[in-house]
Parts: structure tokens; C-alpha cells; sequence
């Protein structure tokens, strides 16, 4: 009995010891692959470019016709013919509607006949008051009343003329407002007309920038319409007085607008270009780290012949098109990280997948800027 029992506790210590060794076994393996330094993490990397940046100022404005009016009509009557279509391109005299004048005709026929009475008379008198056959008062009455006819007579021929709406200038209709048979007061909207080439955009901008402000400078702008499109044009005026609650002197700018793409009442983006300034340092936007304790990158060095990553505090300015403007920190032509920035700690090693072709001078349309 007692053999069995040890028989027992030795196969069990057996298996027991057998269970340790290996568990051992494992955590040695671990331990070792733990202590093996870690592959080194891959990354892509650029360079920092000198490029020659055009400054501006930006803005946002409001695009204006150059001319634009809501028709109407001066005297009152009732409508008999509509000369016109909704959208329609017109010309300056062109005829939209003419307003019923039949019973301004007739009277225009009765006043005529007592001009041509008092013209009789009148020439009457004067061969009469060669005779003495009457006196100069009368002669000078009958003079009175025939230039009183033709003054009747040409109101009359305003009337009818003011009852044919005309365009005051060449432009495009808006959407016609009256029906044919309306009947119209004085001062009725008819239909809203702009000429729409060329066209303004009036924008503000902080008083501070008056000094590099002039009559032709360079203006660009971008409407929400047609995002991927730059509208260039040039400073047509510059208000000479600050306003007092804002602080911004008002510029309007001109604009060709042949294909009639710029809309009065529009929300644009105004870029005004101010003159060339010297080379800039810049990188891709994607290289750099932003955060409210301050902007930084992981800059490339060499060290013992491999490359390994220290992580830089830069000051960063304008931006232009994907990359941005670096104010300090990084010199000419120094490599830094461009994505996997999220896996490095400062001085670690890398390796390089491939670098970031450069891209030059950028050339994009929309200037860096100092906002309001």
C-alpha cells in the first residue's frame, strides 16, 4: 500500500516538475524575443523647398453689376403688349412693354387741332395788326395760348412715349412680374435688369492695409458656383474714407465676365496679390504636426551612419495651396518625416521607404494671405 502511494506522488511531482520546465521554457523564449531590439518603422519622407511666394491679402465680398436697375414704369395704364422674354439679353431703347395709349392718342389729336387753331389765329392777328385792326395785346394773347397748345401737345407726346418701357441699358432680364392686361400705378415692377459684363466685386478690407493698396492691382476671386475656377480682375476703386464702426476702407474691383458666369448678389473669395517678396521656406502640410503647445516635425539625421528621427519645434506661417510656410526651425533643403510620424518617438531609428518627389515652386492660384 505504502509503494503504491509513493508510486503515486512520484508520477505526480513527475508531471508537475514536467508542467514547470516547460512553462519555464516559454517565458524564457519571451523574454528573449522581448529583449531583441524592435524592427525599425518605415517611413516616407520630403524635403524643406525655397520657393518664392507672392503675398496677398484676403477677403470676402459680394459681386455687384456694374449696372442694374428693377424697370418700372413712370405713368400709370393698363398693359397691352408684352415685348419681352424672361432671361432675355436686350439692348439699351429696346421696347419691353407698351402700356395701353389709345385715349392719350385721341386727346393728343384734340390738342393738336387747338395748336393749329391758335397757330391760324395768330397769323391772322399779325396781318391784321399790320392794319392796326387790332391791338398788340390781342396779337400777344394769341401768341401765349399757341405756345401754351404746343406745350400741351409735347407733354402729351411724353406721356405716350413713357407708356413704351424701355431698357435704360443693355443687359440681361430677369424673370418677367406683370401680365399682359395688368393694370399698372406708377412705379410697378416690371421685370430687373443687369448688365452683367464686365462686373464688381466690392469687398472691405482693415485700414491697416491702405498703404499697399492701389487703382490696378491685381485682384483674384473664387465663388462657390465654380469652386475649381479663378476669376482675375483689377482694383477699380478705393473708397477714401475709413469706416468709422469697422475700421475697413471699402475696394471695389472689375472683372471681365464674358461667359456671364459672375451673378450680382454672389458670395466671393477675394485674393488681392501684393508685390513679389523673397524666398520662402516650405513644406507639405502633411509633414507637420499642429498642436496648441506648438507646431513641430521629425526631422531626418544621420547617426552612426543610420538614420534616426529628432523631433523639432518649428514656427509655421501663411499657407498656400497644400504646403505652408516655415518661419523657423528647418533650414533649406533638411529631410523630415512625411507620414508615419505617429508611430516614432525622438531618436528612434528609421527606414526610408522612399522620398517625397519635391515639387518646386507652387503655383497655385490662391496666395498665401494675411486675414483680417
Amino acid at each position: 500500500m505504502i509503494s503504491r502511494f509513493l508510486l503515486v506522488l512520484i508520477a505526480l511531482l513527475a508531471i508537475v516538475g514536467g508542467l514547470a520546465f516547460i512553462k519555464y521554457t516559454q517565458i524564457q523564449k519571451e523574454m528573449a524575443g522581448a529583449s531583441r531590439p524592435r524592427p525599425a518603422p518605415v517611413v516616407s519622407v520630403t524635403h524643406v523647398t525655397s520657393e518664392t511666394w507672392q503675398p496677398s491679402l484676403k477677403a470676402v465680398g459680394t459681386v455687384q453689376a456694374v449696372q442694374g436697375t428693377l424697370v418700372n414704369n413712370q405713368v400709370p395704364g393698363q398693359v397691352q403688349e408684352i415685348l419681352f422674354e424672361s432671361g432675355a439679353m436686350v439692348t439699351k431703347g429696346q421696347i419691353l412693354i407698351r402700356l395701353d395709349d389709345e385715349v392719350d392718342r385721341a386727346d393728343l389729336d384734340g390738342l393738336l387741332a387747338a395748336e393749329r387753331l391758335a397757330g391760324i389765329k395768330l397769323k391772322r392777328n399779325r396781318s391784321l395788326l399790320k392794319d392796326r385792326a387790332v391791338a398788340q395785346g390781342d396779337v400777344d394773347e394769341i401768341t401765349a395760348a399757341l405756345d401754351q397748345a404746343r406745350a400741351q401737345v409735347k407733354a402729351k407726346r411724353a406721356t405716350i412715349e413713357k407708356k413704351a418701357i424701355r431698357a435704360p441699358f443693355s443687359g440681361q432680364l430677369g424673370i418677367r412680374q406683370v401680365n399682359l392686361g395688368q393694370y399698372l400705378p406708377a412705379g410697378s415692377s416690371i421685370v430687373s435688369l443687369q448688365a452683367l459684363d464686365p462686373t464688381f466685386v466690392d469687398y472691405s478690407l482693415p485700414e491697416r492695409h491702405l498703404a499697399v493698396l492701389t487703382k490696378g492691382q491685381e485682384v483674384q476671386a473664387r465663388v462657390a458656383a465654380y469652386p475649381d475656377r479663378v476669376f482675375s480682375g483689377r482694383i477699380e476703386a478705393i473708397s477714401p474714407a475709413i469706416d468709422q464702426g469697422t475700421r475697413n476702407v471699402q475696394v471695389r474691383a472689375r472683372f471681365t465676365n464674358q461667359d456671364l458666369a459672375l451673378r450680382p448678389g454672389m458670395f466671393a473669395r477675394v485674393t488681392t496679390l501684393l508685390p513679389t517678396r523673397g524666398e520662402t521656406l516650405t513644406l507639405p502640410r502633411e509633414a507637420i504636426t499642429f498642436s496648441t503647445y506648438g507646431d513641430s516635425v521629425y526631422l531626418v539625421r544621420e547617426v552612426e551612419g543610420k538614420p534616426q528621427v529628432q523631433r523639432r519645434q518649428i514656427r509655421t506661417g501663411d499657407a498656400r495651396g497644400g504646403r505652408v510656410a516655415v518661419l523657423e526651425g528647418l533650414a533649406d533643403g533638411d529631410t523630415v518625416v512625411l507620414a508615419g510620424q505617429v508611430k516614432l518617438t525622438n531618436g528612434q531609428e528609421i527606414r526610408i521607404k522612399e522620398e517625397a518627389p519635391s515639387t518646386g515652386s507652387h503655383q497655385g492660384p490662391t496666395p498665401s494671405a494675411s486675414t483680417p
